[in-house]
């Protein structure tokens, strides 16, 4: 199971603020680590389109815990908070858990620094029920504000996606605007714990049968006079993505050709004349 081990959990919110039927039960999942003049706009701007929403504080500094603890308070959203910073994987594993335990069937992951677009959260959440199985990604329409060298880091790492998922299959792995299933999310085992989590878990469960859905979105960075703040370690955390696609790549390569074949073998054989 997807982990988040490490957390201590502190869980307030609404009681049964439950979206959808059995078989598709969506909650909002927002990851956030000191964002504390963004947060609490996202939420609401979020409930505006789906009440249910699951918070993770990853080991915030005071400020970004009081605005996280305010927003449980006030009970505008289920918080639980990590007691050390994890990583946005980190987080958001913790949160896969925390919405199965609250009774989630998916996951409508946004970022809580207000980049993406949220009048967009219906077409995820329509096109999610209508396909329940399926990891619905966003495959973002940058403006002007865009860094360059975040573009062209992005075509780096969709040409290696390209290559471990198929060619077409994601049109964006980094994008932190998707809807998860959480049954086959959490069944992947251990995955990236930093920036290089929503690539790995987008190939992963491709690699799992999963089908993928791209939606184009638009995306803006926001400029820190605006409160965004951006947690990428551009040493740390490019070191950790290259080292994941040359894992993936091999394990393509050299692994899932056995697996597959494996698996071909294991399937029973159909009965004669049909």
């Amino acid at each position: 199971m997807v982990g988040g081990t490490d957390e201590r959990e502190m869980a307030r919110g609404p009681g049964d603020v439950s979206a959808g039927t059995a078989a598709f039960r969506p909650c909002a999942l927002i990851p956030t680590y000191d964002n504390p003049r963004t947060v609490r706009d996202v939420v609401l701007r979020v409930k505006a389109h789906l009440p249910a929403v699951v918070v993770i504080d990853d080991g915030s500094g005071p400020e970004g815990r009081a605005a996280v603890e305010a927003i449980g308070a006030e009970g505008l959203a289920h918080v639980r908070r990590r007691t050390q910073n994890g990583g946005k994987g980190a987080a958001v594993k913790t949160g896969f858990q925390f919405a199965h335990e609250l009774g989630y069937t998916h996951a409508l992951q946004v970022d809580a620094d207000g980049q993406h677009d949220l009048g967009d959260i219906p077409r995820f959440l329509a096109t999610a029920q209508a396909r329940p199985d399926a990891l619905v990604l966003g495959a973002p329409v940058y403006d002007a504000s865009a860094p360059k060298g975040r573009l062209i880091a992005r075509k780096i790492t969709l040409f290696w996606t390209d290559f471990e998922a198929g060619r077409g299959v994601i049109t964006d792995p980094m994008c932190g605007f998707r809807v998860y299933p959480l049954t086959p999310a959490l069944a992947l085992g251990r995955t990236g714990d930093r920036m290089d989590f929503d690539i790995e878990i987008a190939v992963r469960l491709v690699w799992a049968g999963v089908p993928v859905i791209n939606l184009p979105t638009k995306v803006r960075y926001i400029g820190r006079d605006e409160g965004g703040v951006s947690h990428f370690r551009v040493f740390g955390d490019n070191v950790k993505i290259s080292w994941l696609h040359t894992r993936l790549s091999f394990q393509r390569v050299m692994v899932r050709p056995w697996l597959d074949l494996y698996r071909r073998l294991r399937r029973p054989a159909l009965p004669a004349g049909r």
